[in-house]
This record gives C-alpha cells, structure tokens and sequence, in this order.
C-alpha cells in the first residue's frame, strides 16, 4: 500500500511539474524585440534607441561593409533622419525565430512612402544579440541594390 501511494505521489508530482511552462530567455527576448519594434513603429528612437548597450555593433548595408559601432545617439540621430524621408514608415514583423539564449532572428517588411509619392516595401532579416536585456548586436540583411 505505501509503494502504491508512493508511485502515485510522485507521478503526480513529475506530471504537475512537466507540464508548467518555465520561462524561458527566448520568451523573454520575444518580449523585448516586440517592444522594440512598437517604439520602431511609434517612432520613438530614443526608447528604441535605450534598448542597445550604450555601444552596439551592426551590420547593417546603409552603414558600409563590415561590422560598425554605432552609440544609441547615432542610433537616435539614423532613424530620425530616415523618419524625415518617410514619414510614414514601419515595419510589419512576419516571424520570429528564437535561438538559443541570446539571439532572436527577425523577418519583416519595411514600408513607407517617400517624398515624391512612390512607396516601397522592402522584405529584411535582422539577428539581434540580447545580453543582459539589451540588444548588444544588430546585423540586419536585405537586397540593397536597385534595379
């Protein structure tokens, strides 16, 4: 009688445990990056801009080759030009792809309509970084060249 009470003691212990959820880094860095892209499409670049280390790295083709690091003022200072250009701009997110611990990688599309009146959309993938709650890196890839 004890071993029975004993087997299911434990079996309902292991099944109560196995089946809660334990938070994970990656939710928590899917949080973070949708709440980056709120403040993207909000254009609020500073707090977008708080949400990096003080120093990241990027990848980025608008910056040059290779990998530039950029403060969160000059982050700041990127996007609020980009923002006078069009003024409508955002950024539609179609996946999200957790990896591992620190990394989340990224699928969307960016559109906006410039000033002469032509619209654009341009399909992008960005690796973020996140150590700590910040994005420490940030390379992003798309076709830059035109046709």
């Amino acid at each position: 009688m004890k071993n029975l009470f004993f087997t299911i003691l434990v079996s309902i212990l292991f099944t109560s445990c196995y089946n809660k959820k334990q938070p994970t880094m990656e939710t928590d860095n899917t949080t973070l990056i949708k709440q980056y892209f709120q403040h993207f499409n909000d254009h609020n670049w500073k707090k977008m801009a708080e949400m990096y280390t003080e120093t990241s790295e990027f990848k980025d083709p608008t910056l040059g080759a290779g990998i530039v690091k950029q403060t969160r003022a000059e982050t700041i200072k990127k996007y609020s030009e980009l923002n006078k250009i069009f003024p409508d701009l955002k950024d539609e997110v179609v996946q999200m792809y957790p990896s591992g611990e620190k990394h989340i990688i990224v699928e969307f599309i960016s559109s906006g309509t410039a000033p002469d009146g032509s619209k654009f959309e341009l399909p992008i993938c960005t690796i973020f970084t996140i150590e700590n709650e910040k994005i420490t890196k940030d390379f992003t890839y798309f076709d830059n060249f035109e046709e």
